[in-house]
């Protein structure tokens, strides 16, 4: 098997990843990126690892390391992307500047004047009354 088959179709998939992590404003197209770019991780290692013939599998060993944290990162991410679609109305990622929600934002309530806690104090400071 030549090499520079499955590294070449990597590098296009790595490469329409990141312009798809880069040019997009969906939340889910962004996560949807991000896998293709490690699919194309998993593609190179287990190409090096058929053209090397290693006889321990490391690249196959580490592509099932990659698709664990690849589906962790995914049920993570559209977790996260749901709940902010619920909060904000929108999975835009331009649109989340900030970590908190702003609508959610209880306003302080006015300063009350402080008065004074014995209004009829007929002793002056210092002084006892007889």
């Amino acid at each position: 098997m030549h090499l520079v088959y499955p590294a070449v179709l990597a590098a296009l998939l790595f490469s329409v990843g990141a312009y798809g992590v880069l040019a997009r404003r969906n939340a889910v197209l962004v996560l949807m990126s991000v896998e293709l770019m490690l699919n194309a991780v998993n593609l190179n290692l287990v190409a090096f690892d058929a053209w090397l013939r290693d006889a321990l599998h490391a690249g196959q060993a580490l592509t099932l390391f990659t698709i664990t944290v690849a589906a962790a990162e995914i049920g993570l991410g559209l977790a996260i992307v749901l709940l902010v679609f619920r909060a904000r109305g929108t999975a835009d990622v331009d649109r989340l500047t900030a970590l908190g929600d702003r609508a959610a934002e209880v306003p302080a309530p006015a300063a009350e004047p402080v008065s004074d806690p014995v209004p009829n104090d007929p002793a002056p400071k210092g002084q006892a009354v007889s």
